[in-house]
């Protein structure tokens, strides 16, 4: 059986490079033709960013579609050996279906645990690259989103304040600032209002221009001031301080608690994408091994629709699968299902699905 178990494993891993490598070209080629009049129109080349963002770009997709790639994979090559009646020459021979499975599950495991440790320390690296240029890619609705000018209304913890009247996030800098400070019992203690602020990269604080401050007393007399300018430390860098959705992908998943630990200090309860961004990061993984004993119990019979009743069946499930964690994303973050549960429902709803076909496919 060792023979069977390093041609299956073999066959396995085979087919999955051969379609992540596939299937990276026909996609990356065809997103650079569609993204070209817009990397352009931004002062860039496509060759920059064939060196600069599509690598890690395709590594992002790659594994966030790892899972449905492996199903659709496990389905193509045991549906082959199914219809070259290799699987029954196995079964025939003495192996029960159990042992027969069992390379299966070694590579599906060998998978899951890279691609879990990818997730959480690794990818957020590459992240980092895609996110830089990513923007670029976008239409100009969505660039400015999150290059152009916006109000920032944020809590540094539950008694301070920051307010920007409009704030260029690619620029670091805005206009219309204001800090307020208040006591235990909510009262007033100190404010400071600028005409302007701009973050100094290289000494990691905020510097505020032209600026008027009071301070109040606990016996309600003020001290007022102003001045030219003036350092304003948060001890947080302004995608910290000011954080995005793409903030989390960027950061490994110690970072990522991290984070999520410090805006629940600051009183920020919007915090469920960086959840969902966390949980999914597991869930994943855990997926492929779902998903790979649910494609061999589908495919490791010869059916009279052959390869092809496999296929059509196998990418109809892996869009399924696909498009609930989409929906689920969006829920979760519209506050109807908890991200902990939205993030691992789609694995609780295969599970069993995949459990009874295989139950069901062994005892044959």
């Amino acid at each position: 059986m060792k023979i069977i178990d390093l041609y299956v494993i073999k066959k396995y891993l085979g087919t999955l490079i051969f379609m992540l490598v596939l299937l990276s070209v026909i996609i990356m080629v065809v997103d650079v033709q569609a993204k070209t009049p817009r990397i352009e129109s931004n002062g860039f080349t496509v060759g920059y960013f064939l060196l600069n963002f599509y690598p890690f770009w395709i590594m992002n997709l790659i594994l966030t579609f790892m899972s449905i790639l492996v199903f659709i994979t496990v389905i193509f090559f045991t549906s082959r050996m199914a219809n070259n009646t290799e699987i029954v020459a196995v079964i025939s021979s003495g192996a029960s279906f159990h042992r027969f499975a069992r390379p299966y599950l070694i590579t599906s495991l060998l998978i899951a645990f890279i691609t879990l440790g990818v997730n959480h320390f690794v990818l957020p690296w590459s992240n980092i690259k895609k996110n830089v240029l990513e923007p670029y890619t976008y239409n100009a609705i969505n660039k400015e989103k999150l290059l152009g000018n916006m109000i920032i209304a944020s809590n540094i913890n539950p008694s301070e304040y920051i307010f920007v009247n409009s704030y260029n996030k690619k620029e670091n800098r805005g206009s219309g600032y204001m800090y307020q400070k208040f006591d235990k019992n909510k009262n007033l203690t100190y404010q400071i209002m600028a005409t302007d602020i701009q973050w100094d990269a290289k000494k990691k604080h905020f510097v505020i221009s032209n600026y008027t401050e009071r301070t109040i007393k606990k016996d309600n007399t003020e001290i007022l001031g102003n001045g030219t300018t003036k350092i304003q430390d948060f001890k947080l860098p302004p995608s910290e301080l000011f954080p995005d959705k793409l903030v989390a992908q960027n950061k490994t998943t110690p970072e990522l608690l991290e984070m999520i630990k410090r805006e629940r200090m600051k009183g920020n309860n919007n915090v469920t994408s960086f959840y969902n961004e966390l949980y999914q990061r597991t869930s994943m993984p855990v997926s492929i091994i779902i998903l790979t004993f649910l494609g061999l119990s589908l495919s490791s019979q010869k059916k009279r629709g052959g390869l092809g009743l496999n296929l059509a069946l196998g990418i109809a499930l892996a869009f399924l699968f696909v498009f609930s964690f989409q929906v689920l994303n969006v829920v979760s973050e519209n506050k109807t299902l908890p991200p902990l549960l939205a993030m691992w429902l789609p694995n609780i709803v295969f599970a069993p699905i995949a459990i009874y076909l295989y139950v069901k496919r062994a005892n044959e």
